[in-house]
């Protein structure tokens, strides 16, 4: 059995639990890395802009080096282009500290828990999981309650 490595530079984060849970619903089971980065709001703005179009600052952007691969058990064998090591390379999740702390404070729960919800959806996306249609979005979200419930088990869902 292999495991997500979530690599940041930026901060000091513990997200062994958070990479196991998402592992474990996704059914993997290579050795994954991804690469988590931190920017303020000015340049989350300009990264929105320049990569998908929309002009306004966001909270999390992905940038898979896969496509094709939801819903896959995905092997070394599969992703020979993708490979450092033993690991799988998944991409990078660049996040938004600005806006982490407003949805932190808008949806009543802490940074950290913020945080962690959008890693898991930024996960998700270099999984290659969307929500540009119903269908797709219903399978995302589905996903991240199930990677929610294991991660944070004594809240309701």
């Amino acid at each position: 059995m292999g495991k997500i490595k979530l690599e940041c530079l930026d901060k000091k984060l513990n997200l062994k639990k958070l990479a196991k849970c998402v592992y474990t619903v996704l059914g993997q089971r290579s050795y994954f890395k991804a690469e988590i980065v931190f920017q303020d709001g000015e340049y989350m703005h300009y990264l929105n802009k320049t990569t998908r179009g929309v002009d306004r600052i966001t909270d999390v952007l992905s940038y898979p080096s896969m496509e094709g691969i939801r819903g896959r058990v995905l092997m070394p064998t599969d992703c020979k282009t993708e490979l450092e090591g033993k690991y799988i390379f998944l991409g990078s999740i660049v996040l938004c500290d600005q806006k982490i702390a407003e949805q932190a404070k808008e949806y009543g729960h802490s940074e950290k828990r913020e945080r962690e919800y959008l890693i898991i959806h930024g996960l998700l996306h270099l999984f290659d999981y969307d929500h540009m249609n119903e269908k797709d979005k219903k399978e995302m979200r589905d996903k991240e309650k199930q990677i929610i419930a294991m991660l944070y088990p004594e809240e309701e869902q």
